[in-house]
Formats: C-alpha cells, sequence, structure tokens
C-alpha cells in the first residue's frame, strides 16, 4: 500500500510541480528566512491542501466569462498546448507566495508583473485591453479566491469558521495588492459583492467555450487519469454558480450535484491528501 501511495503521490506532485518541482519545493520550503505568512495561518491552509485541485479548476472555469480575460488567455496563453506548463507556473507562483521567504515571493510577483506589462490586445470590437489592468486583475482575482475557499469549505480536511474565511479573503488580497489589484476585497461578505457587481460583464464567448471543452474533454492526460480528473472536474462544476451554466454550456444537476457528485469529489480529494501526504511538500 505505502508502494501505491509513493506512485499515485509522485505521479501527481510531477503533473501539478513539473520535472523541476521537487528543486522549487525544496527551495520554497526548506530556504530560511522571514514568510509573508505565519505556518498556521488561513492561507496557508486553505493552498496548502488537496482541496486546491478542485477549486483550481473551478477557478479557470469562472474567469473564463470575462471577455477581455479571456481574450488575453486566448491570444497570449499556451493553454492549448501547454496546458500543465501553466499549471506548473501558476502552482509555483501560489506556492512561493505562500509558503516561501518574503525575497523569493517579492521576485515572484516581479515576474508576474512583468509579464503581464507585454500582454496586450484589441477585443473584437476594438477596445484595447492590457493584463496589467487593474480591473481584470481584480476579476482574476476573486474568482480564484472565492473558488479555493469554496472548495476548502466543501472538500477541505478542517474547514475554516468565519473569522478564518475572512482571514484567508485578507491575506490573499495582500498578494493581490502587489500584484496590482486596487482595493481588494478583505472579507466574505465583501468578496461575494464584488462577484455580484462583476455579473453585468460576464458572459460565454467563443473563446470561453473553447477553453471550457479543453479543460473539461481534453485535458493531455494518460487512459488511466482520466477517470478520476473527471471526479475532479465534476466536482469543479457542481460547485459553479447556475447562472453560470448556460453562457459556458455546462450540465445542470442539482439533486446529483448535492449526492453522487459530492461524495465521489470528497473520496477523490481525500485519495489525493493520502496520497501526497507521505513526507512530499505542500
Amino acid at each position: 500500500m505505502s508502494e501505491v501511495r509513493e506512485r499515485l503521490g509522485t505521479a501527481l506532485f510531477l503533473r501539478v510541480a513539473g520535472p523541476d518541482g521537487a528543486a522549487h519545493a525544496a527551495r520554497i520550503h526548506d530556504t530560511p528566512g522571514p514568510r509573508w505568512f505565519e505556518p498556521d495561518s488561513a492561507i496557508v491552509r486553505v493552498h496548502g491542501d488537496a482541496s486546491m485541485f478542485v477549486g483550481g479548476i473551478r477557478a479557470l472555469l469562472l474567469q473564463t466569462l470575462h471577455p477581455a480575460a479571456m481574450r488575453a488567455v486566448s491570444e497570449h496563453s499556451g493553454f492549448r498546448g501547454d496546458m500543465w506548463g501553466r499549471l506548473n507556473r501558476t502552482s509555483r507562483f501560489l506556492a512561493t507566495t505562500t509558503f516561501g521567504t518574503a525575497e523569493d515571493a517579492e521576485q515572484s510577483i516581479r515576474i508576474v508583473r512583468s509579464i503581464h506589462e507585454r500582454v496586450v490586445g484589441t477585443m473584437p470590437d476594438g477596445t484595447p485591453y492590457r493584463a496589467s489592468d487593474p480591473h481584470l486583475l481584480r476579476w482574476v482575482h476573486i474568482a480564484e479566491v472565492d473558488s479555493f475557499l469554496r472548495a476548502h469549505t466543501l472538500y477541505g480536511k478542517e474547514p475554516l469558521d468565519q473569522a478564518g474565511r475572512d482571514e484567508y479573503v485578507e491575506q490573499a488580497a495582500e498578494v493581490a495588492r502587489r500584484l496590482g489589484v486596487i482595493d481588494p476585497p478583505l472579507t466574505e461578505a465583501a468578496l461575494a459583492e464584488d462577484l455580484a457587481a462583476f455579473r453585468p460583464e460576464l458572459r460565454g464567448t467563443p473563446e470561453a467555450r473553447e477553453a471550457v471543452r479543453y479543460l473539461l474533454f481534453k485535458p493531455p492526460l494518460p487512459l488511466a487519469a482520466r477517470a478520476p480528473y473527471g471526479v475532479l472536474v465534476a466536482a469543479a462544476v457542481a460547485m459553479m454558480p447556475r447562472w453560470t451554466r448556460r453562457p459556458l454550456r455546462l450540465p445542470w444537476l442539482p439533486v446529483s450535484e448535492r449526492t453522487v457528485v459530492r461524495a465521489l469529489g470528497g473520496l477523490a480529494t481525500g485519495t489525493i491528501r493520502w496520497a501526497m501526504g507521505a513526507g512530499r511538500p505542500s
């Protein structure tokens, strides 16, 4: 059983962190120095939990609904040909800013801001967009924070209470401000208000639906991994708000989502937590 656990944990770690993930994990976790967040803080608990697998998929689905953000991804991202490379870079950023030294976290922020400055383009109607736009950065931030928090509440090993959820939103805001977000939400209630305020801007574009189809049905995975991935995807879709289903052409099966899908999602995240718990870094 321990051999199976090690093999599964290694496979998951390689997919999320990349072939050089072990070296980066060692640097992130073992380098001495001050950190932005304490080891028992809310953001460390959330970002170190297996529920992030579900939350990450849900965040990607939700983010596609903003036309300008999705246009930037479609024109500048490698999600079609380098899905796992993007996942590796995103997970490394989250790990560095959450668990790494303050010096390494600041460097990661500088790198991402530099990349954002180069991502510019034009919408179909001629309106310019730029990834460094504080408004777009705000959308990406709140979609991620809402998704990670909801996934942890449903599938986390030790879900946070209200004070802990507010602490998580406030701590995530510290990173967002450094990336260029202006006045990010500081409580779970403020986060919900921000999401509601964005609704008039959101819609299902052809680029959004293409990304969703790719994420749901065309992941570059071996056959043996398709079924477990499908469970994580189903759990992520089940957490999507009802109003997002039609624009993204997502299924709406409320009874199954509350029963079968939630049970399978809990089993899947529990298996991931078990597999990656054998002395493996977060």
